[in-house]
């Protein structure tokens, strides 16, 4: 019986992942480049002269969102785990685990989307199986694994990291916080602000991927780490940044660009964005050479981005500076987006009986 517990929602926490995954991970292969690890978004193999690159996700649609988005968004949260190793995703494979209640027309519009997404992207589709089933349910619909495929010059191995590296950081907090709690309550925002601001904050919606960050950065040079900051937003980014590269890490809070639509969507739903699930959100650490070319680049592509810190040795731990001062930064373990969105589900619910 195993003494880690599983959270009631949410990724499995790191100690329960090192007690019963992390041990038991097949037959070992001289093949593999990056395996399973934390703060590492993909794994990588090696096949003659080539790495594949690869990640997967549960295939995420939900019908709040509408059809269009839940597809677009359900694509780039795994091109986006690809993206980040800075080679391109090329290839998709997809598993449709469909509810019943899932009609043709529905199914017609995802994919659709997923067809033009994936033209747009470059990727191709290779393989998948379609089919409803008894049991399942949105949002998770099945799941997919991306691929890419480049040279071992092309894969940014955060293990590679070095003391001394930058930190940079696009788009800020809570985009993906932003995106979907807008989309699902924008009443609630609203009330506060006003139905111009809740059309601003959605349109957050598509700035919830990576892939284009991920690219400018591995084609300008110097990037020796990438990772989206998904569960726990950028404090959860920036621990497994640090881990995944063995580092200790600095930040100045202050420094961190902000977007003031998603910082007074927070504040609707009492939030703490730092914490809060971001998809969208580039952390990389770079060579300090090249800070001032990613950042002219990723700005010429219109992508916000600021240089916030540093990679430390080891023993130096995470840590933040704020208006507190130089301080340890402690691991926020619980995402409060999952909290307030089951939340205000029950107020939505409540308001449309009344």
């Amino acid at each position: 019986m195993t003494a880690k517990k599983l959270p009631q929602l949410g990724k499995a926490t790191p100690e329960f992942f090192d007690e019963v995954i992390f041990p038991r991970l097949g037959a070992p292969d001289d093949a593999v480049v990056v395996g399973p690890q934390h703060g590492v978004d993909f794994g990588a193999i090696s096949i003659g002269d080539q790495i594949v690159v690869m990640s997967s996700d549960p295939f995420f649609i939900a019908p709040s969102l509408g059809w269009e988005r839940a597809a677009w968004f359900a694509l780039h949260i795994i091109a986006s785990d690809v993206a980040v190793s800075g080679i391109p995703p090329r290839f998709l494979a997809v598993d449709l685990n469909l509810p019943p209640e899932m009609d043709e027309e529905t199914l017609a519009t995802v994919w659709q989307t997923v067809h033009d997404e994936s033209l747009r992207l470059g990727i191709a589709v290779v393989s998948g199986h379609t089919a409803r089933y008894a049991g399942c349910s949105y949002p998770m619909v099945g799941g997919a694994v991306v691929f890419g495929v480049g040279s071992e010059k092309e894969l940014v191995d955060p293990r590679k990291a070095e003391v001394g590296d930058r930190i940079i950081i696009t788009k800020g907090p809570a985009v993906e916080t932003t995106g979907l709690m807008s989309v699902q309550f924008p009443e609630f925002i609203d009330e506060v602000h006003g139905k111009e601001a809740t059309a601003e904050a959605q349109e957050v919606f598509y700035q919830m991927s990576v892939v284009r960050d991920a690219a400018i950065c591995a084609r300008t040079g110097g990037v020796t780490a990438m990772h989206d900051a998904t569960e726990c937003g950028i404090w959860g980014a920036l621990f497994e940044l640090a881990n995944a590269g063995g580092r200790g890490l600095v930040v100045d809070k202050r420094k961190i660009v902000t977007q003031d639509i998603v910082m007074r969507t927070c504040e609707v739903f009492d939030i703490d964005p730092y914490k809060a699930i971001s998809e969208g959100t580039l952390v990389a650490a770079v060579r300090p050479s090249a800070v001032a070319d990613i950042l002219a680049a990723l700005d010429a592509e219109g992508i916000p981005a600021s240089d916030v810190g540093e990679l430390l040795p080891a023993g130096e731990g995470v840590q933040v500076i704020d208006e507190d001062g130089r301080h340890p930064l402690d691991h926020p373990r619980i995402d409060p987006f999952w909290i307030r969105f089951e939340e205000y589900l029950e107020k939505q619910a409540v308001r449309a009986t009344a």
